[in-house]
């Protein structure tokens, strides 16, 4: 897709609803109205998304949202290599996916290639407060992220992790 093109017609729209809405209080009437506003700027947005103040998202065009997900205040999503969030999700405050990482490029992590992979959420999962989601990582269905926890490999369904790196707690089925 042409640059130009996806900053006019997704990023720059979606930076200019979430801006001109962040001084609303977070409650359900303007967090559903956030999410209704921001719904045409992403490649698909399923119904009633809910977004909380100060939450940041880079290249919308490749981010996939089911319905009835919210996203509390400051989460920061980048959809460089695709995300897809299946239905039912709920993103505590300041959860981060970084689907790419930086390489090193003549000494340097400043000008090297990213190299990334994309991140798949399963239906009905929470993810904490403060949790980080890593490059290819798949989050299965029913899935509860601890707080503070950093996710860098798959997590089965119906599981509770927690940590850095996030590893098993415990079984829900």
């Amino acid at each position: 897709m042409n640059k130009i093109f996806r900053l006019a017609r997704y990023d720059l729209p979606l930076h200019f609803i979430l801006v001109l809405t962040n001084w609303l209080p977070d409650n359900v009437i303007f967090i559903r109205l956030r999410g209704f506003l921001s719904r045409p700027f992403f490649k698909h947005a399923g119904r009633r998304l809910g977004i909380g103040r100060y939450v940041t998202f880079y290249n919308p065009s490749q981010i996939e949202i089911g319905d009835d997900v919210y996203f509390a205040m400051g989460c920061w999503i980048s959809g460089s290599y695709g995300i897809k969030i299946e239905s039912e999700v709920l993103f505590g405050p300041y959860v981060i996916i970084a689907p790419s990482n930086h390489t090193l490029f003549h000494g340097s992590y400043r000008f090297g290639a990213p190299d990334g992979s994309a991140v798949i959420i399963g239906k009905g999962s929470w993810l904490g407060a403060h949790v980080t989601i890593l490059k290819g990582v798949i989050i299965g269905e029913g899935v509860l992220v601890a707080a503070n926890s950093v996710v860098n490999n798959k997590i089965e369904s119906f599981s509770i992790v927690g940590g850095v790196p996030a590893k098993d707690l415990k079984k829900l089925i």
